[in-house]
């Protein structure tokens, strides 16, 4: 069980004075579903990234935090009482994801030349390799530097079986997950992202996060651009991860249709760089009938 805090948030872009969030207050916790809605340039999408560590952004007060508990990772990371509570404003991108936070794009990259194998297989080893450092006894770390030291290696040599998880390992784990989201294996065999319609794309990322497991998995408008068949392959998919993974999911959208196929435990709305109501499942259907202005009314009055 893991939880993500968000409190008193405020950020800004970083090469400018444009102030985008406002003191925002958000938990998600694993095993819950967290609807974020709200109209254009409202800090949905700035939410999401803050919380990744993208270098566009400035936070100018408050915190994110997660909270793990001791046996979040298993039998193979022990974690002290210490190490239960980790800021993510002081972390690297790829140490907030070590600690088990899942970032999907709203418009994923495409890589020609990369399978889609080789890249979660890597990505994986890379998450284990990091997680590790970051728990590893301070002892342990100066030893392994004395002996690294002097010793220079290329990321293009080497066995190409190398890492925690091997190949033929990785491919069990891969065609697990490719059944529990019911995606055809010859997906695995194409390149990242390329040629891929917006629909498979957005599936890929739901793949990603099966593959890597983490704690909580900010999706940001990953419904954007889908028809109604692929609206429903990825709402099976962010399912499956709360239900056989039990990852919190903060799904960020504008409209309530993902929410009949994903239903949430809570609703957020919000306006102008804050989280200006929050409730259950029938808040985004009242939505969906009102719009956002009486939410506005409601809060800050009428003008």
């Amino acid at each position: 069980m893991a939880r993500l805090e968000l409190s008193n948030l405020h950020a800004e872009v970083a090469d400018g004075d444009e102030k985008i969030l406002e003191g925002v207050d958000l938990e998600v916790e694993s095993g819950e579903i967290h609807a974020l809605m709200g109209p254009n340039g409202s800090g949905k999408s700035t939410t999401a990234k803050v919380i990744a560590g993208h270098p566009a952004y400035e936070v100018t007060e408050g915190e994110v935090l997660i909270h793990l508990e001791d046996d979040e990772f298993g039998d193979d990371v022990e974690i002290d009482e210490d190490q239960r509570t980790w800021n993510l404003l002081e972390l690297e991108p790829n140490e907030r994801a070590a600690l088990g936070v899942f970032l999907g794009f709203q418009y994923p990259a495409e890589i020609e030349g990369v399978t889609m194998t080789n890249f979660l297989r890597t990505a994986l080893n890379a998450k284990i390799e990091e997680r590790e450092e970051l728990f590893e006894d301070e002892d342990e770390a100066e030893t392994e530097e004395e002996e690294d030291e002097g010793f220079e290696t290329s990321p293009m040599e080497g066995n190409v079986d190398e890492g925690e998880v091997g190949v033929a390992e990785f491919q069990q784990i891969l065609q697990e997950k490719m059944e529990q989201l019911d995606m055809d294996e010859k997906f695995a065999q194409r390149y990242l992202n390329a040629g891929f319609s917006g629909g498979e794309k957005k599936q890929n990322e739901v793949l990603q996060a099966a593959i890597l497991e983490p704690s909580i998995a900010v999706l940001d408008e990953i419904d954007s651009g889908l028809d109604i068949d692929r609206l429903q392959d990825v709402s099976n998919g962010i399912n499956a991860l709360r239900d056989e993974q039990g990852t919190g999911i903060l799904q960020i959208t504008h409209y309530q249709r993902i929410l009949d196929y994903v239903e949430p435990d809570h609703v957020h709305v919000m306006l102008d760089g804050q989280i200006a109501k929050s409730g259950d499942a029938s808040l985004a259907e009242e939505l969906e009938d009102k719009g956002y202005d009486w939410v506005r009314d409601e809060v800050y009055g009428t003008a």
